[in-house]
């Protein structure tokens, strides 16, 4: 579990072990034999990384609770809450999986105060083409050149939604970055500070927990070209996402017990030293 607001992590993904009787075990204690899976589908581009979501369910639901994730994307919510035992139903515009359901996250179809914790990866603007489907988010620029507010609109209604189908008390995550781009009809540089409209949208709704940094495992971000044209055009290369974590007002839910911290079988006992 991450003690800090600043989350940096080595790989997208996190290993899966299993112990003697085949059940995953994602933490050190208990594990005989590691089988790495990815969570998510391999081939969907823009997939969150599924350590972020393992801490979010982690930290605020038990197992056996339910996750939703409205823009399930390539599955990896869904993954994550197997390992932990916990139920998720992820909905999508355009499923990637069979066991994402089709569904638009602007009316999702679940009842009231049905959620014990919801998770949202939404399009950062234009970047991606997650869906020739014109109702999807990601064909709406932030930038608001030909469309004007309608992704921050669009947005509004999400998190709405989120509000209607999560128990009170409950919290809720939404993982986002800025972005900037070159508009093509304008010819000016354009930045978009989508974290601060979206947590400004939250605040409408919810309480805020708190505010994680989680640095950015791009490999664009290493490529020289990618650097040579941001030193040339005078921009900044996304370093970093936003993790929002809120609470829907009501009686607070009890937070699930802490895991129990197993010692290290080479750490030797503490106690006076010997002269």
């Amino acid at each position: 579990m991450q003690p800090t607001t600043l989350w940096d992590y080595p790989s997208q993904h996190y290993e899966r072990f299993l112990d003697d009787t085949g059940t995953v075990r994602t933490t050190r204690a208990a594990r005989t034999s590691r089988a790495f899976a990815q969570q998510g589908s391999q081939a969907y581009e823009g997939a969150t990384p599924s350590w972020v979501v393992w801490q979010c369910v982690r930290r605020y639901t038990s197992p056996g609770q339910t996750v939703v994730d409205p823009m399930c994307g390539g599955g990896t919510t869904i993954d994550v809450c197997a390992d932990l035992d916990r139920q998720c139903i992820g909905l999508d515009l355009a499923p990637s999986r069979p066991d994402i359901r089709q569904g638009d996250a602007r009316k999702i179809a679940l009842p009231n105060n049905s959620a014990d914790f919801v998770f949202i990866d939404p399009p950062y603007s234009t970047h991606i083409n997650y869906s020739e489907d014109p109702r999807c988010i990601g064909r709406l620029d932030a930038a608001g050149e030909d469309q004007g507010r309608a992704y921050y609109d669009a947005m509004r209604q999400v998190i709405a939604e989120i509000s209607r189908v999560l128990r009170p008390g409950c919290a809720m995550g939404l993982f986002v970055s800025d972005s900037w781009r070159r508009t093509q009809r304008a010819k000016r540089d354009v930045f978009m500070p989508i974290g601060f409209e979206l947590y400004a949208r939250l605040l409408e709704r919810f309480d805020p927990i708190d505010i994680v940094i989680v640095a950015r495992q791009s490999a664009k971000i290493e490529k020289g070209n990618w650097r040579m044209a941001a030193e040339a055009q005078n921009f900044y290369l996304r370093g970093f996402n936003y993790l929002f974590l809120m609470r829907k007002p009501g009686p607070e839910q009890p937070e699930p017990p802490p895991a129990p911290v197993t010692p290290r079988p080479d750490r030797r006992p503490s106690g006076p030293r010997r002269p």
